[in-house]
């Protein structure tokens, strides 16, 4: 049976049912007198009651300062559940949402929104997406709770807590579904894309904590760097450490890998240090040992630490069991490539100047400390290219010095030992014609090297 209501004010109360589940705060919904709405209520015959709203609908919950809006509306009464239609507006202290459609659940304060939705959260966060449920917060449920699937698209205000005055930037997060838990939790999963002033960073899942600053990427995650010398970071998991709007430090591990304009790091873990928006540090350590590759050059040791200022390479640090490789001079043609181990390998570089974004730093010194050992080849001036000067030493320390990407001096420190081998040259006599010219062996091989995980 249907009949008309004249609307003074109405009071749409949970039933007797719902009540007796004693559920704490649970939302007694009213229409405040003048609003216009008209209802017309139909009673089944078991009782129960439908209320169906028009012409305009104004609700909110009784002593709870949220408000309900919408074009029209239909109240469950035995379910406590009312459904609005139309320019749907949802506003409380902590949020505003907006939908084409809305299921408000008095139970449990819980409202699910259909169609063009957009949460405005207090802490200036905006969720947009096709669906979302948003769970206010009561006594048993301390933190409000938005949720949203169907690939939905959020941007979260960072601000800067150092007191300078500059304005928030926003971080721009879009996955299959997304969690948002009181004012700074964020879970997201299924091809999580993070998009912020400094970096884009990608992943299967990511939480995100505004409050610490700080981000985990999973399941085959990616970091890339912004700006003029861009990097990229990958690895088993990352995490992501900020400050005043700013990355500082990006961790990745296990099976990191480090991409710069400068420097290649492969190790177990890698610990990226940074300043306005530029690699400044780079560590790398590990069971699996770690490898650090530059243009010519390759260092194995089982932990690197890279010292890159405005992400130029300027020396390389390599701790334990070290290995550095790397092509012989320019004038020199082979096939075996210089190299030199000790206990510790120190690179140093030279500085470029930083406008120029193409060039490459140059080696300017290398120090092997600890049982050294050293095998380099220099151009002969009794032999073609194809047949260098063979040199090897030994010591307690090895210090070799470049000038232009050439060997220019080695000096070796405490115990010294070493071997210098000339090609043979040819002679008019029969006898020295027939010696055979060929290019000497090393005499040391070089520590084995395990290949690069990637």
């Amino acid at each position: 049976m249907d009949r008309r209501v004249s609307l003074g004010l109405l009071l749409l109360t949970a039933t007797a049912s719902a009540r007796a589940q004693d559920v704490p705060r649970s939302c007694d919904l009213q229409l405040p007198g003048g609003t216009g709405t008209t209802a017309t209520v139909a009673t089944d015959t078991t009782g129960k009651r439908t209320i169906y709203l028009g012409r305009g609908v104004v609700a909110h919950c009784i002593g709870q300062g949220n408000t309900l809006l919408a074009d029209s509306a239909q109240y469950f009464e035995s379910e406590g559940r009312l459904f609005l239609v139309g320019n749907v507006h949802y506003t409380e202290p902590r949020a505003v949402v907006t939908s084409q459609t809305m299921t408000y659940y008095q139970g449990d304060n819980h409202l699910h929104a259909e169609g063009d939705v957009v949460a405005n959260l207090s802490n200036g966060n905006v969720l947009r997406g096709p669906v979302a449920d948003y769970y206010r917060s009561t006594p048993e449920r301390p933190l409000a709770r938005l949720f949203a699937p169907g690939r939905p698209h959020v941007t979260l205000v960072q601000k800067d807590t150092s007191g300078r005055g500059k304005p928030p930037d926003t971080a721009n997060v879009v996955a299959n579904q997304i969690n948002m838990e009181g004012d700074s939790l964020v879970y997201a999963s299924g091809r999580v894309e993070i998009t912020r002033p400094d970096l884009l960073a990608t992943g299967d899942s990511a939480f995100m904590d505004s409050g610490r600053d700080f981000a985990r990427l999973m399941r085959e995650p990616s970091v890339q760097g912004k700006g003029s010398r861009t990097f990229t970071l990958t690895g088993g998991v990352i995490d992501v450490f900020s400050r005043n709007k700013q990355v500082e430090r990006v961790v990745a591990t296990p099976k990191g890998h480090a991409l710069s304009q400068d420097l290649e790091l492969v190790s177990d873990s890698i610990d990226l240090r940074m300043e306005n928006n530029l690699l400044q540090r780079s560590m790398a350590w590990g069971k699996g040992r770690a490898r650090a590759v530059s243009p010519d050059r390759e260092i194995l040791a089982d932990s690197i630490d890279a010292i890159m200022p405005a992400q130029r390479v300027r020396e390389v640090r390599a701790l334990r069991n070290a290995y550095a490789e790397s092509n012989p001079d320019s004038g020199v043609v082979s096939k075996q490539r210089d190299w030199m181990s000790g206990d510790t390998i120190v690179a140093y570089f030279d500085s470029v100047a930083t406008a120029d974004t193409t060039s490459k730093p140059k080696v300017r010194e290398i120090v092997a400390e600890g049982n050294a050992r050293s095998f380099y080849q220099m151009k002969s001036s009794k032999g073609p290219p194809d047949e260098p000067s063979v040199n090897y030493v030994r010591g307690r320390i090895i210090d070799i010095l470049f000038e232009d990407r050439k060997v220019a001096t080695v000096t070796v420190t405490d115990k010294a030992t070493g071997v210098m081998i000339e090609p043979v040259t040819a002679s008019s006599t029969p006898e020295k014609a027939t010696t055979p010219q060929t290019q000497p062996k090393a005499p040391a091989k070089p520590p084995a090297k395990p290949p690069i995980r990637r």
